[in-house]
């Protein structure tokens, strides 16, 4: 899985830091010749990206995939690790990713990539 972040300059994009082409360049090199990507850009909101959704989601199917959970089960897990869930009044609630911010998600993120370590051997990030 691949996520970065590109900038617009003298009308192409170009990465924005060493990072992005960095990690750019481990993902192509980790595909099979032939192989299929998906992708999609989508402009940087104030709240949050949909890369961050999209991301945040990819990994909890890999975590589920690899612990054996269900997706919505690994969901929970891992909002739980990110500090999404409260308890109001006796209600146990977590929050929606759609409704998290930029730092939230960038949690969720650090979370799943924090349990695919600690737990599956695998590296999220």
């Amino acid at each position: 899985m691949f996520s970065g972040k590109f900038i617009k300059k003298n009308g192409k994009l170009i990465y924005a830091t060493p990072q992005d082409a960095l990690a750019y360049e481990i993902f192509v090199d980790k595909l099979s010749e032939g192989q299929k990507v998906d992708m999609y850009f989508d402009l940087i909101g104030a709240d949050h990206s949909k890369a961050q959704l999209a991301k945040v989601h990819a990994c909890i199917r890999e975590l589920a995939k690899e612990g054996g959970y269900t997706f919505d089960e690994m969901k929970a897990l891992v909002k739980q690790q990110a500090g999404l869930c409260s308890d109001n009044n006796g209600v146990y609630e977590c929050k929606s990713f759609a409704e998290c911010t930029k730092d939230e998600l960038m949690f969720a993120i650090e979370a799943c990539i924090q349990i695919g370590r600690d737990y599956y051997n695998l590296n999220l990030g």
